[in-house]
């Protein structure tokens, strides 16, 4: 799709509108929304008004722009140990190359709990560069031998200058924990991530490993709750997950080897799973290419199968799910095929709430952003197709997305 350059917003009127409702699952056809100083002003059968631009949908699906909740802008490599040693100019312009197209695709909202930072966040709410809107942590929290530790066993020298673009930042201890989890915030973050597990592209932990002391979480949650704001645990195991969610985090990170226990954690919590399922596909087929080690896709085929049989349990349990993609490098062009992945274990309309009302709810933006509802943002997709029939119809945008709105100005395709 081309942009259509209109640098302001401006009074539309969408006409024979099939409305996507995510909060029911429902499509709702016939419908006019109007669109008003980049909100959405009204929705109804009768909707009405004055010199406003008419766009008739045809029946097309009007819907919500998309929500990942979980992606790393400046992950332009699958290699992240070497990503901090590169020029911070030039992984933010990979990331603002990246960001539209992830607008692109249909998300008009990202969160970016590991790397993304305030100087980021301000070049896309400043329109300096298009891209979602960025909810960021800033840099990730770990422990010495932690997840985002990307040193070699032999190297003993880390570098946590504030620009240096990998993902993460070391600290230990109680105090440690305070200072780290402070100066995140105090640049504005909109949450603080802190790794509770191993993870797959780290360089020296196990993936059932447990990460920080309970008293250095609660610490961080502490800090996170002070600042009005909340904890997001990276966590592969039942164990690791369940220290988290009984110390006070908010939402876990991938939670491929989850069990009834940690169920019913989050549902005592209302916590909410983030899984990311399509990251570990690609990277067993092309983790590689892309920089991943073998040491790194030996442990990616631990949690690789599991995830989707996490994914059922939560899901029928009740549990608060959000979509995320946390793909690497190259691979972030499959990041819609989380959708696919998905949609062959849950209905479609639970699929679509996760990128939608539950990652709205997650973000605090409930009747903001992943709603068709007056006083949300004008995030908004023109969809040809039913995406609650076959999801296909938003995992190939190329064919289906005829419209991104974003704060009711036009960022890809056209009005008219």
């Amino acid at each position: 799709m081309d942009r259509e350059e209109r640098p302001m917003t401006e009074t539309v009127l969408f006409v024979d509108a099939a409305v996507l409702d995510t909060a029911a699952g429902a499509i709702v056809p016939g419908q006019r929304v109007l669109v008003r100083g980049g909100e959405v002003a009204a929705v109804g059968a009768d909707v009405e008004a004055e010199a406003a631009r008419v766009v008739d949908l045809g029946g097309k699906t009007l819907m919500p722009g998309l929500i990942d909740c979980h992606v790393h802008v400046n992950a332009h490599t699958a290699d992240l140990a070497g990503l901090g040693d590169q020029s911070p100019a030039y992984v933010a312009v990979k990331a603002s190359v990246e960001l539209r197209e992830m607008l692109h695709r249909g998300f008009t909202t990202v969160r970016d709990p590991g790397g993304a930072d305030f100087g980021i966040h301000d070049a896309v709410a400043e329109g300096l560069i298009d891209g979602p809107r960025i909810f960021f942590g800033g840099k990730a929290l770990s422990q010495t031998g932690g997840h985002v530790d990307m040193r070699p066993r032999g190297r003993s020298v880390h570098d946590d200058h504030q620009c240096c673009p990998d993902l993460g930042l070391v600290c230990d201890g109680v105090d440690g924990v305070r200072k780290a989890a402070r100066e995140q915030l105090r640049t504005g973050a909109h949450h603080v991530k802190i790794m509770l597990s191993g993870g797959v592209a780290s360089p020296t932990d196990r993936i059932d490993s447990t990460q920080f002391s309970l008293d250095e979480i609660r610490a961080i949650v502490d800090e996170a709750e002070a600042a009005n704001r909340y904890v997001a645990g990276h966590a592969y195991t039942a164990r690791a997950i369940n220290r988290g969610l009984a110390a006070g985090v908010r939402s876990i990170e991938h939670g491929n080897l989850l069990d009834q226990s940690s169920v019913d954690l989050f549902l005592e919590h209302g916590a909410f799973l983030v899984p990311t399922l399509v990251t570990y596909q690609r990277m067993a087929v092309e983790g590689a290419e892309y920089g991943l080690s073998a040491a790194n896709l030996a442990k990616n085929e631990l949690v690789l199968d599991a995830g989707l049989k996490a994914l059922e349990l939560a899901h029928a349990a009740g549990v608060n799910l959000c979509y995320g993609s946390d793909l690497l490098g190259g691979m972030r062009r499959h990041q819609l095929q989380e959708f696919a992945i998905r949609g062959a274990v849950i209905p479609a309309a639970d699929v679509v709430r996760s990128a939608t009302v539950t990652a709205a709810k997650l973000l605090g933006e409930e009747g903001r952003l992943g709603e068709i509802v007056p006083g949300a943002a004008a995030d908004l997709l023109v969809v040809d197709g039913d995406p609650l029939a076959d999801l296909s119809v938003l995992t190939d945008p190329e064919t289906h997305l005829k419209l991104v709105m974003q704060g009711g100005k036009v960022k890809a395709g056209s009005l008219g």
